[in-house]
């Protein structure tokens, strides 16, 4: 992940070589872009720099699931967004992605889908997870795939994890109400 220092890295993949390259222009004027049209070359691409993946979920040579998998098992904990085709059902519940967007999408959606993904990175474990439960929720309910047990299943996982980020913030709250802040007036 990248220190501040310098611009975040998005890594953009899609099989269709023009919308890889979309991508890299669209993005270009705020962040360091790497595109990649396939999955193997994904992999290539990838290293701790890396802040942000947009991912497609259909390519020939590695499914965008099958890439998401080989990166969180290298250890790479870069935010990544499904951003496909194809419709979201409730085989996205266990795959650990953090957005889910379906193509097109607009230069405006995808500068804010990165600086979103950005400011989530900074939100510790319970709070990240949270979001991704979300962003899963809001796929799966847009594409009316809201029946079956996955889906309760993930509705359950949002509210116990909830009531983490609830515990957590009011700990942080209780705790900080004493802090003195730099700088303040006295």
């Amino acid at each position: 992940m990248t220190d501040g220092a310098t611009e975040p890295t998005v890594l953009a993949v899609d099989d269709e070589p023009d919308l890889a390259e979309l991508y890299r222009v669209y993005l270009s004027s705020a962040y360091d872009v790497r595109i990649a049209t396939g999955g193997e070359a994904a992999m290539e691409e990838m290293d701790e720099s890396v802040d942000v993946v947009l991912l497609d979920r259909r390519m020939p040579d590695m499914s965008g699931h099958e890439v998401l998998t080989a990166m969180r098992a290298a250890g790479y904990d870069a935010r990544v967004a499904m951003l496909t085709a194809v419709e979201p059902d409730v085989d996205i519940v266990d795959m650990p992605f953090d957005d889910y967007k379906t193509k097109p999408v607009t230069k405006e959606d995808l500068l804010t889908l990165v600086e979103v993904l950005l400011y989530r990175a900074e939100f510790d474990e319970h709070s990240q997870e949270f979001f991704a439960l979300a962003s899963k929720k809001a796929a799966l309910e847009a594409a009316d795939a809201t029946g079956g047990d996955e889906y309760e299943e993930l509705v359950e996982r949002m509210e116990t994890i909830r009531d983490r980020v609830d515990d957590t913030l009011d700990r942080l709250s209780a705790r900080d109400a004493f802090v003195e802040v730099p700088g303040s007036v006295p």
